[in-house]
């Protein structure tokens, strides 16, 4: 409960500050500042949290685990991926009227223009790697590997939020603010994916 509970009150709090122009504003710009050195690095962390680079690692895992489930004759074997895949969906049904709703200006390293809380590019990284995760973790059995993949996802998510911080795409409580809302999705994917995965290690066994 403290998984879902704890980030939706983080997530109306800096959504709170964000509409007042609350202290917390004057604090995240001060970070930015601090952060924000553009370059070539920045650059390419920031492109993880690209459509374009995110959603596909998703579908191959959304692949891989309808597949896996559907060979050991499970009944609703199509329920993990497809959860997996609505909560890609919801990404942009959510940011894109959170957005419009904060008109959040972006920082002095992009061109004048607002609507940049929460962010999309958060989210896109951290729903996709982190649902990919979800979905594979309950089908492998070692647990060298599981912890493997857990570590390759904390590193994706947060080479992506730190390269949009760095390059000025993003103030940082556009990215912790998405962090939240990804972890609201991702604890209702959770609960579906160990429920599935330990009836699919049952019918192997």
């Amino acid at each position: 409960m403290l998984l879902l509970v704890v980030p939706l009150l983080l997530f109306l709090l800096i959504t709170w500050q964000v509409l007042a122009d609350g202290p917390l504003l004057d604090l995240d710009e001060r970070l930015s500042d601090a952060l924000v050195r553009p370059d070539r690095a920045s650059e390419l962390l920031a492109d993880l949290g690209d459509v374009e680079v995110a959603v596909p690692v998703l579908a191959l895992a959304l692949a891989v685990t309808a597949w896996r489930l559907r060979a050991t004759g499970m009944d609703r074997w199509w329920l993990p991926p497809a959860a997996g895949a609505a909560a890609m969906i919801l990404v942009p049904v959510l940011v894109a009227p959170l957005k419009a709703w904060t008109d959040r200006p972006g920082t002095p390293a992009v061109p004048p223009a607002t609507g940049y809380y929460p962010s999309g590019h958060t989210a896109t990284a951290m729903v996709a790697y982190g649902a990919a995760t979800l979905l594979l973790l309950p089908l492998l059995g070692s647990p060298a590997v599981r912890r493997g993949l857990v570590a390759l996802c904390g590193v994706l998510v947060l080479g992506a939020s730190y390269g949009l911080v760095r390059r000025g795409y993003h103030w940082p409580l556009d990215v912790v603010g998405s962090w939240c809302l990804s972890m609201i999705l991702l604890h209702a994917l959770s609960v579906v994916a160990a429920r599935y995965g330990q009836v699919a290690r049952q019918h192997e066994e």
